[in-house]
């Protein structure tokens, strides 16, 4: 084989392993993603930073769709004890609200231009099992989605914007 069919058919190859959206077309869900921001807004417009202006979080998914989700506000204190069994209700309440994860199946539905997140597992157990919805947009490289307003009626919503990284 030449040298630049070689070329050629690397180049093709990479391309295909996680293809990149242009604006406007729907992206590959595909790879690893890095926490670019997350941020809520509220009924009022005002907007606040759960995880902190800069959370650390990772979201990988695979060919078949399965995903995992991870988001951490990088400045959660240590428990005093070390020990997570002996921790005092405020660290509790603080590693709780200051992480989410979950994992389960994620596929883009075209027609509602949504992700459908199949949730098998999460932290908050009240998503166990369920689906979830997420509006979203795919620009400049980053992928953003809409968490719609909470059950509790108070109108936030939340954004995660995340950046493929691999």
């Amino acid at each position: 084989m030449s040298k630049k069919v070689a070329l050629t058919l690397a180049a093709v190859m990479t391309i295909g392993a996680a293809p990149a959206a242009e604006e406007g077309t729907l992206p590959s869900l595909q790879g690893t993603w890095r926490m670019e921001a997350a941020y809520e807004r509220h009924a009022d417009g005002s907007v606040t930073h759960n995880y902190g202006l800069h959370p650390q979080g990772l979201m990988m998914a695979d060919e078949a769709g399965r995903y995992s989700i991870q988001i951490f506000r990088p400045d959660r204190a240590p428990f005093r004890s070390g020990d997570k069994t002996t921790g005092e209700p405020a660290e509790y309440r603080d590693a709780v609200l200051g992480s989410s994860t979950h994992f389960g199946t994620v596929q883009i539905d075209p027609a509602h231009h949504q992700l459908v997140f199949a949730v098998e597992a999460a932290s908050f157990p009240n998503w166990n099992g369920k689906t979830q919805l997420r509006d979203f947009t795919y620009r400049d490289g980053l992928l953003s989605y809409a968490v719609p307003a909470s059950a509790s009626g108070n109108g936030t919503v939340s954004y995660s914007i995340w950046r493929r990284i691999g």
